[in-house]
């Protein structure tokens, strides 16, 4: 992981844009190394890297009241 902020602050590079705009999606950069998911865990949630894996669950946006 050293590394990679290394390699990221010699460039002046960032995981995400310096100007976001609202509502639009941003991923930041999955360096190398990455812990990833076996194939079928992957497949399953839709991601193969654990810090991406973020479910859905619309009770929680009502505070859990159903």
């Amino acid at each position: 992981m050293d590394l990679y902020k290394d390699v990221m602050n010699s460039y002046g590079l960032s995981p995400l844009p310096a100007k976001t705009v609202e509502a639009m999606a941003y991923v930041p950069f999955q360096p190398n190394g990455a812990e990833v998911y076996a194939v079928s865990e992957g497949f399953e949630a839709g991601t193969m890297f654990p810090t991406l894996n973020k479910p859905f669950y619309g009770g929680k946006c009502r505070g859990g009241l159903k």
